[in-house]
């Protein structure tokens, strides 16, 4: 029995321990709703239509100095994907979908592993940019 319950702890330990270490949530209320940052991704929705949004965020690549891999974006009216690389050359992904015709969900990746400080830079300088529209 003793040994069971042992071998039980030591589970959920383990699991305790593998999600720790792969998930960093961290998540704030702002105007335009919640953002979270999960698993290398930062995540958040925005009351723009997705045209709206895919200016702002080619628009705020670019005043953030990084390169924006025009052979590799992507847009539709239902989603878009904007891909650059930093001066490390590190790609950043950033990807857009339509939720409904005046909300769209952002998702920014930087580098294999994520980055939160830089994709919450990013993600700033694309809500001024919707703000300043």
């Amino acid at each position: 029995m003793k040994v069971k319950t042992i071998a039980e702890l030591a589970v959920l330990l383990g699991i305790a321990v593998g999600v720790g270490g792969c998930l960093a949530i961290a998540v704030g209320a702002g105007a335009a709703g919640t953002v979270a940052y999960l698993a290398g991704d930062l995540k958040a929705e925005e009351p723009h239509d997705i045209d709206a949004v895919y200016a702002a965020a080619v628009k705020a690549l670019q005043e953030l100095e990084l390169d924006v891999a025009e052979d590799r974006t992507t847009k539709d009216a239902l989603a878009a994907t904007i891909m650059a690389r930093d001066a490390q050359d590190k790609q950043i992904e950033v990807k857009l979908a339509s939720t409904t015709s005046d909300t769209t969900e952002i998702s920014i990746r930087v580098g294999v592993f994520g980055n939160e400080t830089k994709s919450r830079l990013i993600y700033k300088q694309i809500q001024k940019n919707l703000e300043n529209r």
